[in-house]
């Protein structure tokens, strides 16, 4: 997951980030991304910009696309944005469907 922060130049961030998705769905291993831009936070705007989600089947999968020559040229790209203006983590998902506990009888 890359946390993208709200860009001071949002038009050079585009640029920026659009070559980058580009590499990135050239990556191998991966099961499915997702694009998710941030409209803000209850109190009003948010400090985070976009956040791009990429799914593996699991951290071996991931740490294989990472080292791959196409994973090793997006991570080039991604030393194009700004010091500071994102963070990247690790994650394992834990996915339910429906989104309800289902009530005791």
């Amino acid at each position: 997951m890359i946390i993208f922060y709200k860009p001071n130049q949002p038009d050079t961030f585009e640029n920026i980030y659009n070559d980058f998705l580009a590499l990135v769905e050239r990556m191998p291993h991966i099961r499915r991304r997702q694009v998710i831009d941030v409209l803000g936070e209850p109190r009003g705007p948010s400090r985070f910009y976009r956040i791009l989600e990429v799914y593996y089947d699991d951290y071996e999968q991931l740490q294989a696309s990472l080292n791959s020559p196409p994973g090793q040229e997006t991570g080039s790209e991604l030393n194009k944005f700004p010091y500071g203006s994102y963070e990247m983590i690790f994650a394992d998902v834990y996915e339910e469907y429906g989104g309800q506990t289902k009530a005791k009888e």
